[in-house]
């Protein structure tokens, strides 16, 4: 049920944001990956209706696996359990938003859970899913759009401010890892050591290098497409690095973002383009005299993206889609850097004197060059290995262990492999492409299902 309280002035933003704030015994990780369903007799996209479909998927996880329905007009859209929800993207990709948990030990076994689950419902119908960036043959066209309101008003303004916002609503996928913060000054610090070295985490985990079944270009083409969807709305921030970064500051900035729509009475009213602050005034003409009420600024906040989002915690949104151990490996890189206090502050001595120039070039640069980007006389991968080691000092220092007694640091391996050797797994993908798969992308898709 969405916050109904009227909002009257701007106070009340910044209080919203600031009620996320909790002491350190209480915080949590919640992980979110997405993946493309696809038909195993011809690896063509899902749609929502036909036979197999995700409409069925849905159907069969909510029978057959205790998940409570939600539907939008009559379609049903979405699942939820135990704090949980399985949501659609706009092309049909099927997200998981877990529910926030302690340790990444529970991460995984939800992870490994859902993916079960996925796989019970979708085996008997010839469906399955796959973990990647950018969807590897599908063209924009033949990935057809779900029965979402919300979809419908972002699929008409997209192409009015940017060239790849449809390939971003239709082909993306991502894994995301939302953690919590203590006070203003630790979301601060937190928010500007993740956003400096989120392009550390889009190198390792790159994994879209191909388009319609033929190599693009880049390592991760999912990353690559936010530069060019909507510059009202993407990017670095370079406000989070001033003096006077606040939770007021990025109210700021998100009663600048350009609205997309106001959900009323189970419908999305068109709002494109149009100004929160002029709804804060009783000024918007779709709803005229009428003010917006917290659950509008909770819909406002998902309609930015940035490669950091602050809601009631920070989301951390710069990785590809991929297998299941990366999945448990994106929380656990973050919850190392951010949840142990001296790896943080080593982080930050790490990126604190970088320029906002800097920040730039690592966000235009990653996407194409990964861990080779030359970096500060180096190159990224450098950066990475250091990266890596604070988060899993810090890992290690939590000492959450699971019922073998081992600790958290151990998600960090499959990243390590892919640092240590300096190759990313778009650039194992690329090499079989060109080798042993004599460019048919049919291989990627029997050998990295789910």
């Amino acid at each position: 049920m969405k916050n109904a309280a009227v909002i009257e002035n701007k106070s009340q933003l910044v209080e919203y944001l600031a009620a996320g704030c909790k002491p350190e015994s209480e915080w949590k990780v919640g992980t979110e990956h997405e993946k493309f369903g696809f038909r195993w007799s011809d690896y063509s996209p899902l749609d929502y209706d036909s036979d197999g479909g995700i409409r069925d998927i849905l159907a069969g996880l909510r029978d057959n696996h205790g998940w409570q329905a939600v539907e939008e007009d009559g379609f049903l859209i979405a699942l939820k359990r135990d704090g949980a929800s399985i949501t659609l993207e706009p092309g049909g990709q099927l997200e998981l938003s877990g529910a926030p948990l302690a340790t990444i030990h529970e991460t995984c076994r939800e992870t490994n859970q859902h993916l079960r689950e996925v796989r019970s419902v979708a085996d008997p119908l010839g469906s399955g899913f796959l973990g990647m960036g950018f969807h590897p043959t599908a063209t924009l066209d033949e990935i057809p759009w779900m029965p979402k309101g919300r979809y419908q008003v972002m699929r008409r303004y997209m192409p009015k401010v940017g060239r790849l916002g449809l390939d971003m609503m239709k082909r993306t996928c991502t894994i995301q890892a939302n953690l919590d913060f203590g006070s203003e000054a630790d979301m601060v610090k937190k928010f500007r050591v993740s956003l400096a070295l989120q392009p550390v985490a889009t190198a390792l985990f790159a994994n879209s290098p191909f388009k319609e079944g033929r190599y693009n270009g880049f390592l991760s083409y999912r990353s690559h497409i936010w530069t060019d969807t909507d510059p009202d709305r993407c990017g670095i921030l370079p406000f989070v690095f001033e003096d006077g970064m606040s939770f007021e500051r990025y109210v700021d900035y998100m009663l600048d973002v350009p609205m997309y729509f106001v959900y009323r009475d189970g419908k999305y009213l068109d709002a494109s383009g149009k100004s929160f602050r002029d709804f804060m005034a009783g000024k918007l003409d779709v709803l005229p005299g009428e003010l917006p009420t917290i659950g509008d600024w909770e819909d406002h906040l998902t309609t930015a993206f940035p490669e950091v989002r602050l809601k009631q915690f920070l989301e951390m949104r710069g990785a590809d889609g991929g297998p299941w151990r990366r999945i448990c490996a994106l929380p656990a890189f973050w919850v190392g850097l951010l949840y142990h206090q001296d790896s943080l502050d080593q982080a930050w001595e790490l990126v604190r004197n970088w320029r906002l120039e800097e920040h730039q070039y690592l966000r235009d640069q990653v996407p194409r060059y990964g861990l080779c980007t030359p970096f500060r006389g180096g190159i990224v991968r450098d950066l990475a290995l250091r990266v890596l080691d604070l988060s899993r000092q810090g890992l290690q220092a939590r000492a959450r262990l699971n019922e073998r007694g081992e600790d958290e640091s151990k998600y960090l391996d499959t990243l390590q492999i892919i640092a240590d050797t300096d190759t990313t797994p778009a650039e194992r993908k690329v090499g079989k492409y060109y080798s042993v798969w004599e460019k048919n992308l049919d291989h990627l898709f029997e050998i990295f299902a789910y």
